[in-house]
């Protein structure tokens, strides 16, 4: 029977509890404050859990993420580096994505706020229509999620490029391909609207700032479904007030919940998503999970499992 902790600073997690149970009607979960005896622990499943706490589990297996990102994690200073941490593959969410993703482009490329603006006054009012063809959209991050969009912007028509630390073959097709610093800044010369999917690590914390939005054609639109570490927020005030971008679509923020004084929300050129991109069935979570710890008491590697020299 395992013994299962649910580990949130920010969360509820009461809501993963029935999936768990559905899979392992026997499962020990542990929620709350009081996870009782702490050295009967084989696994947590976390999203943002309370600094030092996992390093108080001495008999600890595994460290589940909730999502492919394992930030929220690895910023724990106490986090025994020997635990095995897994991330979450769900095909769903790349599903979620690309949805996301898609809208955020076509919304602002097609001017549908001032059609919203319009439409709340009554007023027939036609904007300037430009084919999707003459849209270059560029995707930084060219992992799962990142090829997901790329090919389906492609596949409406967007001029689509990607940027990747490292080169990547078998690109899809219609996606130009950019790989390293020495090409970053060519990448960004053609990207009209930029959508931030990199993992975050330390090499790409801050990524989003004064020195990037400079090298973007002027007036471009910044699209960060990634992490909220990526952007430097006051950088992005600067480089709105200038005219360097036309406006942002943020779904991913240093702070969530976003404080309601909060300048975007007062912001009319930045669209604010509470973190809702794409989510993960719990369905998926609890079997990820309980595979994954099955596959550790066997001595084997999960395929999940999280490189930290890499960040992912």
């Amino acid at each position: 029977m395992p013994c299962v902790a649910l580990l949130s600073d920010v969360l509820d997690m009461h809501y993963l509890a029935p999936a768990f149970r559905a899979h392992c009607p026997d499962i020990d979960l542990r929620l709350g404050t009081d996870l009782g005896p702490l050295d009967q622990i084989d696994a947590a499943v976390c999203w943002y859990p309370p600094h030092g706490l996992l390093a108080q589990l001495p008999q600890l297996q595994l460290v589940q993420s909730l999502a492919a990102g394992v930030d929220h994690i690895t910023a724990d200073p106490q986090l025994p580096r020997a635990l095995p941490l897994c991330r979450i593959v769900d095909p769903e969410m790349a599903t979620g994505m690309k949805a996301y993703v898609c809208w955020a482009v076509i919304q602002h490329q097609r001017q549908m706020p001032a059609y919203l603006a319009s439409a709340a006054v009554g007023a027939w009012r036609e904007q300037t229509m430009s084919p999707p063809g003459r849209h270059r959209v560029g995707i930084a991050g060219l992992g799962t999620l990142g090829l997901a969009c790329a090919e389906a912007l492609a596949a409406i028509g967007y001029a689509v490029r990607g940027w990747s630390r490292s080169a990547k073959a078998g690109l899809p097709t219609g996606v130009a391909g950019f790989h390293g610093d020495a090409q970053l800044g060519e990448f960004l010369s053609g990207c009209d609207t930029l959508v931030c999917l990199l993992p975050l690590t330390p090499q790409t914390q801050g990524f989003l700032d004064a020195d990037l939005f400079a090298k973007l054609p002027r007036g471009a639109h910044l699209i960060n479904v990634g992490r909220g570490a990526h952007l430097v927020e006051a950088d992005l005030l600067r480089a709105l007030d200038r005219g360097e971008l036309a406006a942002a679509t943020l779904d991913a923020f240093t702070q969530e919940p976003l404080p309601p004084e909060h300048p975007f929300w007062r912001d009319p050129r930045i669209l604010v998503t509470p973190h809702i991109a794409t989510r993960t069935d719990v369905s998926v979570i609890a079997q990820q999970t309980l595979h994954n710890l099955a596959l550790l008491q066997r001595g084997q590697r999960p395929a999940t499992a999280v490189d930290l020299e890499r960040g992912y």
